[in-house]
């Protein structure tokens, strides 16, 4: 079983991915750990190093390696991961598995001024500008992850709520 978590970032995609795959006996990656273990080198150091064309051409192709290789895991991808190239095609050609943790400007702008600090994209953002900032991004990016074959509303919901909403719907 290989199932694929999508979202925007701070939508919980790796919170949940853990508990769930704990749950369900799987392996978890996450898309973002694996290539910076790959990469020996954080996402940011890849980003201001290598650049933004450089890091999805590597996202991509390891994305693929996992999907290719393992057959018993949940996968959180990275916020961006199903918007560029064909990674959402090679993502709905392995597996029908796939969430979109979809949540409100409103939670993701709560969670992203709590996370700040660990989050170097938004970390300068003020608070208006961060709610705009997603608000921009969501947009652009959710035809990408409605394509998801599986949409869950995640606002005001507990990571335990949601792996069991994912678990009522695999069964």
């Amino acid at each position: 079983m290989k199932i694929v978590l999508m979202g925007y970032m701070a939508s919980g995609k790796s919170s949940v991915g853990a508990v769930l795959a704990k749950t369900l006996g799987l392996d978890f990656i996450d898309l973002d750990r694996y290539i910076e273990t790959k990469e020996n080198q954080s996402i940011q150091a890849i980003f201001h190093s290598k650049g933004e064309i450089y890091f999805r051409k590597q996202e991509s192709v390891f994305l693929k390696e996992i999907l290719e290789k393992k057959n018993r895991f949940v996968l959180a991808l990275g916020g961006g991961t199903p918007c560029y190239g064909t990674n959402n095609d090679i993502i709905a050609q392995a597996t029908s598995n796939t969430f979109y943790l979809k949540a409100s400007i409103a939670t993701l702008s709560i969670r992203l001024e709590q996370e700040k600090q660990t989050r170097p994209i938004v970390a300068q953002l003020k608070p208006e500008q961060l709610t705009e900032y997603i608000a921009k991004h969501l947009f652009e990016r959710a035809p990408y992850y409605e394509r998801a074959q599986h949409k869950l509303i995640i606002d005001n919901k507990s990571i335990d709520e949601i792996v069991l909403e994912i678990k009522k719907v695999l069964n």
